[in-house]
C-alpha cells in the first residue's frame, strides 16, 4: 500500500521538479509550462504512453495538468472509434466535462463568497 504512495509522489514530484526547473532557468512562464504539459499529455496518450504510466504512478500523473491532455485525447480516440470523422469533434470534452463544470460551479460559488480580485 505504501508504495502506491511513494510512486505517485515520486512521479508527480519529479514532474512538478522538472517543471520548477524550467521555469526558474528559463523566460518560460506558467503558461507555457501548462500548455507544454497539455500537449506532452496528448502526445503520450496518442502514442499508447501515458495509459501505462497511468497504471504505474496513479495520482502522479492523473493530478499534475498533464491529465487533462490526456482526457481530451482519450474522448476524442474514443468518439472517433465509435463515430468516425464527427468523433473527432463530438468527443473532445465528453469525459472531461463534468470536471470542467464542477470547476466552473466551484469557481462562482468562491467568487461569491469570497471579494475576487481584478
Amino acid at each position: 500500500m505504501v508504495g502506491i504512495f511513494l510512486k505517485a509522489f515520486l512521479i508527480g514530484g519529479l514532474i512538478c521538479g522538472i517543471c520548477q526547473l524550467i521555469l526558474d532557468n528559463t523566460d518560460y512562464t506558467p503558461a507555457h509550462i501548462m500548455v507544454s504539459l497539455v500537449i506532452i499529455g496528448s502526445v503520450f496518450t496518442g502514442l499508447g504512453w501515458y495509459d501505462p504510466l497511468k497504471e504505474f504512478a496513479g495520482a502522479g500523473v492523473t493530478i499534475p495538468v498533464s491529465n487533462f491532455g490526456y482526457i481530451l485525447t482519450k474522448g476524442v480516440q474514443e468518439a472517433a472509434e465509435k463515430d468516425g470523422l464527427l468523433g473527432l469533434f463530438k468527443g473532445v470534452l465528453d469525459i472531461a466535462s463534468a470536471g470542467i463544470s464542477a470547476s466552473v460551479i466551484i469557481a462562482f460559488f468562491m467568487a461569491l463568497i469570497f471579494n475576487p480580485k481584478e
